[in-house]
């Protein structure tokens, strides 16, 4: 199984936001925190992401995608400079899903909004991630990105039968491409998971691993899968991804069975032998020491998201 696709089957997107900004120098809006994904692609000009706490400014150009999965509070502006509004007197200017601010000189348009989703599933996930997942203008991937924009924007200018499924799936869309023009600017000294799956060796160790999470897998084991030697592949794994390949394995078992345990009725010692574990009481055991809970709480633990979409962004 790829990783990314175990990754994402846990985040069960719940709704989809979108609004077009266009926008006119001097020009700037402050999103406050909250507990919905942010978004961006710049359509046309350029703009500023300034990220807080800590501070760190970005310049998006012309076909730039920003994805922020924590909620920080950010401003998108001309000018870091600039004078933000609040987002939420914005909201109330929107117009068949745009709204247009700004003191008349430099043009930009900025298509952005936030997608909420099941934030205690997807902690494995997001937790690997970088802060911004910023991804620099590419024809094909923006082409894309425009067209998925465009869909969410008319499933939300007239709902429909189905709606809420469609917004789910175009925001997972989204949320894909971002990660994929992400890895394809991957640098060859770059570590963390995202980078640790774009390098051929470890990520065929990594693959493996998510394809078969009940082997009795060993460092021996998967180093052969990445072709290289032992000493060598735990060493270049660590340094990828900050944590040695057992550990990454025990991990993403317990991700796997958190997926089954909030989504299936199974029993846990089902669950225990789909990820590799003898009995329901050692994967218990395993499972409160990395989880921090028992098996039990977590799957009745209900979903940290709020269904109102303005008290989530």
């Amino acid at each position: 199984m790829d990783p990314l696709d175990d990754a994402f089957s846990a985040m069960r997107v719940r709704e989809s936001l979108y609004a077009r900004v266009d926008a006119s120098a001097p020009w700037a809006i402050r999103f406050r925190e909250g507990k919905a994904a942010r978004f961006g692609l710049v359509i046309s000009g350029a703009c500023w992401l300034i990220m807080e706490a800590p501070a760190e400014s970005i310049r998006l150009e012309t076909g730039d995608c920003y994805v922020i999965l924590d909620g920080s509070t950010y401003t998108l502006g001309d000018d870091p400079r600039s004078k933000a509004l609040n987002c939420f007197d914005v909201v109330p200017k929107l117009v068949d899903g745009a709204v247009s601010i700004g003191g008349g000189g430099t043009a930009a348009i900025v298509v952005t909004g936030w997608f909420v989703y099941d934030e205690l599933g997807a902690r494995p996930l997001t937790a690997l991630l970088p802060r911004v997942l910023h991804t620099r203008a590419d024809r094909y991937r923006t082409d894309i990105l425009k067209a998925t924009l465009e869909l969410l924007a008319k499933e939300t200018e007239r709902p429909g039968v189905g709606t809420g499924v469609v917004i789910s799936g175009l925001a997972d869309i989204l949320f894909v491409q971002a990660i994929r023009s992400y890895l394809d600017q991957a640098n060859e000294g770059d570590v963390g998971w995202l980078a640790a799956l774009s390098d051929r060796r470890i990520g065929a160790a990594m693959r493996a691993v998510h394809g078969a999470p009940a082997e009795g897998w060993t460092v021996e084991r998967l180093a052969m899968v990445a072709n290289m030697s032992r000493s060598a592949f735990a060493a270049r794994f660590k340094a990828k991804l900050g944590e040695a390949p057992l550990e990454y394995l025990t991990r993403w078992r317990m991700f796997r069975a958190g997926v089954l345990l909030r989504s299936t009725e199974r029993s846990l010692g089902s669950i225990a032998h789909e990820v590799g574990y003898e009995s329901d009481a050692a994967l218990s055991k395993a499972f409160s020491r990395v989880v921090g809970m028992a098996p039990g709480a977590f799957r009745k633990q209900k979903a940290d998201v709020s269904t109102n979409p303005r008290a989530a962004a």
